[in-house]
């Protein structure tokens, strides 16, 4: 199932709900939330700088990859940033791959 990294900055009002919920609350909402568009969650982190939230999971397709991220920045309390995560076995079936390609001012 492939892979992604979520990075979330709370909005003012989504940090005061961690505050108020605390860690763990959100921790099972985000569960809740992969296991819903049919994933799990690897891994959860709480940081502190640019990003106030680091989630690993797994779910079927970039669509319902896309859905979990919607879904938490239509809620305007936290502005997630995702990236899809690739093993180093998908890399060597990449570099095994030929395509053409021309670079600028070639």
């Amino acid at each position: 199932m492939p892979k992604y990294l979520v990075q979330g900055a709370y909005t003012s009002a989504g940090a005061k709900g961690v505050i108020s919920e605390g860690g763990s609350s959100r921790r099972e909402a985000i569960v809740k939330a992969a296991e819903a568009a049919g994933g799990s969650v690897d891994c959860l982190y709480f940081a502190f700088g640019d990003d106030d939230v680091l989630v690993i999971f797994d779910v079927p397709d970039n669509v319902s990859a896309a859905s979990v991220s919607m879904t938490a920045a239509a809620s305007g309390l936290v502005n997630p940033k995702t990236t899809v995560l690739l093993s180093a076995e998908e890399i060597d079936e990449a570099a095994r791959r030929s395509v053409s390609y021309r670079g600028p001012g070639e």
